[in-house]
């Protein structure tokens, strides 16, 4: 890649809200990533006056990139945790569930998976990115439809 081109792919990386952007040519990948600014909810102590019109609020958790790994526990529609390990988009794009339109999809509810092994892909501008499990198990939920615009940190996977 030419010095001006890699000038202006950085500009636009950096006037855009990306968080995160992986460029691979020619055997060289660039990858920018954006730290965004932790937010932290501050709720009074027990024994504290309260305003009484304000409801409590639920304990919210930090997210950063380590986060991204750890397993997580969410309640279904019954009521009843769902335990596995998230893959989550590691940027903002497209998601496809196969490599190709008449291809079959890379992984389906059911299937056992190796660390490594690609589940899916999130193209964004225009260059395709390959997701890969990070874990080994069985793929229990796929959390996005083929075609969907996924999110930075968006759960994609539930692996358990």
């Amino acid at each position: 890649m030419e010095f001006d081109n890699l000038l202006t792919l950085i500009k636009a990386v950096s006037d855009s809200e990306l968080t995160e952007f992986q460029y691979e040519e020619n055997g060289t990948t660039l990858r920018f990533v954006r730290e965004t600014p932790k937010t932290e909810l501050v709720l009074p102590m027990e024994g504290t006056p309260q305003n009484q019109n304000v409801q409590s609020v639920p304990s919210v958790l930090t997210q950063n990139t380590e986060t991204r790994q750890a397993p997580e526990a969410v309640m279904d529609g019954n009521g009843e945790a769902r335990e596995g390990k998230l893959i989550k988009s590691p940027l903002v794009g497209t998601f496809y569930a196969a490599p190709s339109e008449d291809a079959e999809p890379f992984v389906a509810v059911g299937d056992g998976v190796k660390k490594g092994k690609t589940l899916g892909i999130v193209e964004a501008m225009k260059l395709m990115n390959e997701i890969e499990s990070e874990y080994e198990g069985t793929v229990t939920e796929i959390l996005v439809e083929n075609g969907q615009m996924v999110e930075y940190g968006q759960p994609l996977f539930r692996i358990k």
